[in-house]
């Protein structure tokens, strides 16, 4: 009997501390088992997008948050600088401060919250080149785990594409807000590229001689600097219009007609000689200096040196390495990119003028869409009549800017015309298309993403206009949208939430 109480009595102590442990709690206030929910926002400033994942904050509890800033242009991790986070309520609140990122765009400040209510939590960001500071209204401090818990309840699956920060950082990435703007009536048509005034150049000899190239493999297409030298055209050895003698014959003249203007100026000055006199001195003079001047100029080892006038490239060459030629006999031809003239043409029926043209997009060598006036371009003229040999309107436009296209070749052309109409649209580039359907990929938050169908309307060069599917303010995926896209069908997304 006394043994059976023991074992009895062994039996009830097990039972109680099996009840203990039912009932333990964490050190944070939650029962076993229990996590704390995770919290995450996703502010986009002019310059910075944060996205920032962090535990619940809990009166007394530490907070580890990571903080992933994206700078967006050209969509990079921040890879230098400080972050400052202050939990601010009132004029009291608390701060702490990483200087450096954790990981290449991820900053891991902590917070121990004091007391519950509710705060704006500040993320002040410093970096080398600029400053940005982010602001998130009515963050609430909650009093322990359980009330946490209660508040937030557990995450859920949305459905959404998860894409981490860190793949967006390794590849082509970027996104757009979508905007409410102008949208005009266009006309689609194409254009050809042709040289502006003043964008081509024929240099010819200075000099009889022979051609000496001073570049090697000097061929079309080879690009030059302004000033570079390019060719020397030499009369060393020539028995007749030798350069060199040219030269000292031009300097004897001019020194000789310079101590005659010389003497005569003393003489006038003296009344000695009348004005007449001393003008036609004076005149021999200068003719002697000009052309003693103009022979000697761009002269190097007895030959005239031909320069490039401006940064370009060869678009012609005229004479072959070694040939003699006379002056004034044109040598090559020098081009430059950086100005071209779009000629396009169109019917009479749109009725465009000077007066409804609003503007012209063209589209570059890999496909992307320019806006003629964005380089300081504009429309040069549109012509007014028609015959039966000119059935088209022709439509002239310079730009400003490097084209990388070949005189004579043909580009995409989009007129704008008319009075614009306010409404939504993003960048074309963002549009995904399935047998004629679209769809664009729509940023949720910092690593969430969703694909949604939308239904388009006009589109303007690097713009088309959403007629269903977007509101102003959502935020889309322009570059990397296809990846997005790949990552929602490989059924191996990375989980959301992760840890840094």
């Amino acid at each position: 009997m006394k043994y059976i109480l023991i074992v009895l009595a062994f039996l009830a102590m097990s039972c109680n501390n099996k009840a203990e442990e039912a009932h333990a709690h964490n050190p944070d206030g939650s029962h076993a088992g229990e996590e704390i929910p995770r919290l995450d926002y996703t502010i986009w400033t002019d310059k910075t997008e944060l996205f920032v994942e962090f535990p619940a904050l809990i009166v007394g509890s530490p907070s580890r948050f990571a903080a992933h800033f994206t700078v967006l242009d050209k969509h990079q991790p921040v890879r230098e600088g400080s972050v400052t986070v202050s939990l601010i309520k009132g004029d009291k609140g608390i701060r702490n401060i990483a200087d450096a990122p954790s990981s290449p765009g991820i900053f891991s400040p902590t917070i121990q919250p004091k007391e519950a209510g509710s705060y704006q939590l500040v993320f002040e960001l410093k970096t080398p080149d600029y400053s940005d500071k982010i602001t998130i209204d009515d963050v609430t401090v909650y009093s322990n785990a359980d009330e946490a818990i209660i508040a937030l309840g557990t995450a859920e699956d949305d459905g959404s594409i998860s894409f981490l920060k860190e793949q967006a950082w390794k590849m082509d990435f970027q996104t757009a807000p979508v905007v409410n703007g102008k949208i005009y009536d266009v006309i689609n048509t194409s254009g050809v590229w042709t040289p502006a005034s003043g964008s081509v150049k024929t240099l010819v000899a200075k000099s009889n001689g022979v051609v000496d190239f001073a570049v090697n493999n000097l061929t079309e297409g080879t690009q030059v600097k302004q000033g570079q030298l390019l060719i020397n055209v030499s009369s060393q050895g020539l028995a007749s219009n030798n350069l060199s003698n040219e030269i000292a014959n031009a300097r004897s003249n001019f020194e000789q007609s310079k101590a005659e203007y010389e003497r005569k100026k003393q003489l006038y000055e003296s009344k000695i000689v009348p004005k007449s006199e001393f003008e036609k001195v004076e005149s021999n003079y200068n003719i002697a200096k000009s052309n003693y001047q103009s022979l000697a100029s761009g002269v190097s080892g007895g030959g005239k040196q031909i320069r490039a006038p401006f940064d370009g490239f060869i678009t012609a060459i005229n004479v072959s390495n070694g040939d003699y030629v006379d002056q004034g006999v044109a040598l090559v031809t020098v081009g430059t990119q950086q100005s071209r003239v779009l000629k396009t043409q169109i019917a009479p029926s749109y009725g465009l003028t000077m007066g409804n043209a609003q503007g012209i997009w063209y589209q570059t060598k890999d496909g992307q869409w320019r806006n003629v006036a964005t380089s300081g371009g504009s429309i040069l003229s549109i012509a007014k009549d028609v015959d039966n040999n000119r059935p088209l309107i022709s439509v002239f436009a310079k730009v400003n800017e490097d084209v990388d296209m070949p005189e004579g070749s043909l580009t995409q052309v989009q007129i704008a015309m008319g009075n614009a109409t306010q409404n939504t649209m993003i960048p074309v580039n963002a549009l995904l298309e399935d047998y004629g359907s679209y769809s664009v990929m729509v940023q949720l938050s910092g690593e969430s993403f969703e694909r949604r169908p939308v239904k388009i309307g006009k589109r303007n060069g690097e713009n088309v206009e959403i007629l269903e599917g977007l509101q102003v303010g959502e935020v889309v995926v322009t570059t990397g949208a296809y990846q997005v896209k790949m990552a929602s069908m490989s059924g191996s997304t990375p989980a959301h939430g992760h840890e840094h």
